[in-house]
Formats: C-alpha cells, sequence, structure tokens
C-alpha cells in the first residue's frame, strides 16, 4: 500500500436509491465503497486497499469519507452524489511527537465476554460497550495508537444494521468521538491512521481524522 493514501469526502445524493439503499443496509454501502477500490486484490480486499469509512450526518446533508491507498469516485453508481478527493500526504508529514491534533472516530467498543473455566474451550460473545466503559475503551486504544487524549466527547450514533437476504442480519453499535490530544508517538500514530482502530471497520466505524494545528 501506498505511505500516503488517499481520502473522498462524498457529497451523496439524497434522491439516488443506491443510496438510500446503503443507508438501510451496512453491509450494502460497504459493497458500494469497496467498488472504488482496484480489483484483484486477494482473499482480503479491504485491508488489502487500506480502505476505511466513515458516514458523517447532519439534518440537511449526508457525507461519507473513505479513505484508502487508491480510489476512483467514477466507479460508484451513476449519480450516487459528488466526490472530491484528496492526498493526505500533508498530514501524515506534520506528525511529530508533542503535536496538538483534533480528532474524530466513530469506534465500535466492545469486549468479548468472559467463560467460566468449564467453558474456556468456548469463544465468548462480544458484547459491546457503552457510557464509561466505552470512554476508557478509547482512551485506552487511544495511548496504544500514539495519542495523549485530553478531551472526548462522545456521541452516540445510530447503529450500523445489515439486513440483506444474503448476509445474517447483525447490529453495531456505534459511539463517535470528537475532542483535543497531543501525538505521543508518531510511528504507532501512522500505524492507527493507515489500519483503523477496533472493530466493524466493514461497517463504517475505525477511520481516525486528525486536524493538526498546522493544517485547519
Amino acid at each position: 500500500m501506498n505511505d500516503h493514501p488517499v481520502i473522498a469526502r462524498i457529497r451523496l445524493n439524497p434522491h439516488s436509491r443506491d443510496v438510500q439503499r446503503d443507508l438501510r443496509d451496512a453491509t450494502q454501502m460497504h459493497r458500494t465503497v469497496m467498488r472504488m477500490v482496484p480489483d484483484n486484490l486477494g482473499d482480503a480486499p479491504r485491508h488489502q486497499a487500506g480502505l476505511l469509512y466513515r458516514l458523517e450526518e447532519t439534518d440537511t446533508a449526508s457525507t461519507l469519507l473513505v479513505q484508502a491507498a487508491q480510489l476512483d469516485p467514477a466507479r460508484l453508481p451513476m449519480g450516487y452524489g459528488q466526490a472530491d478527493v484528496k492526498s493526505l500526504a500533508p498530514m501524515f508529514t506534520a506528525l511529530r511527537k508533542g503535536l496538538s491534533v483534533r480528532y474524530r472516530i466513530v469506534l465500535n467498543p466492545a469486549k468479548r465476554e468472559r467463560l467460566s473455566l468449564q467453558e474456556k474451550d468456548k469463544r465468548g460473545r462480544i458484547m459491546p460497550l457503552s457510557g464509561a466503559d466505552a470512554d476508557q475503551w478509547w482512551l485506552r486504544r487511544a495511548t496504544e495508537a500514539g495519542l495523549e487524549i485530553h478531551i472526548l466527547t462522545p456521541t452516540h450514533m445510530e447503529p450500523a444494521r445489515t439486513c440483506g437476504k444474503d448476509a445474517p442480519r447483525m447490529r453495531h453499535s456505534l459511539i463517535r468521538y470528537d475532542g483535543t490530544a497531543t501525538v505521543t508517538d508518531p510511528t504507532a500514530l501512522t500505524d492507527a491512521l493507515l489500519n483503523g482502530i477496533g472493530r466493524a471497520k466493514s461497517y463504517g466505524a475505525g477511520l481516525l481524522s486528525l486536524a493538526p494545528a498546522a493544517f485547519p
């Protein structure tokens, strides 16, 4: 994958049937965004492409942010939305220890259920976290990712749902965190930016966005 990925900001067309379908079904949304990356990427194409995405919705508009090594918005369904693509090279170049940043990320905070000794040969269920438990989860993951968090503001999002006939019905809890932080480990942070944080990356979670002071 290229050292410096690109990001597409796609202003979704609310009248598009493809958009309406994707907003109802996270599996369909994932399939649509994957259309923008090259073909023949092997058994783990999302990972190979470095694809991460996040849906941002207001009362008047929906915007899709998509990050990958390469993106071709022309491969989106006709009339899907207006896309602007830019390189993230300036952001990666600016990363240094001690840099103050603003951040935004949508996460699926979760932990695996603890099992009894009698069940140690089984895998516990993945349990969603909320409230203070979710906040602490994010603080731990941020520290591992090379960020010292100063302010975190959680916003509970609509869950990502899958409802297609060819996929099991699932519901992924999502929390958006906004705030400020200081870079403590640029190498770890670069890895987190490229690979995402946490679970449910195929359903719109894990994309970390930074706004360094030098790049408002």
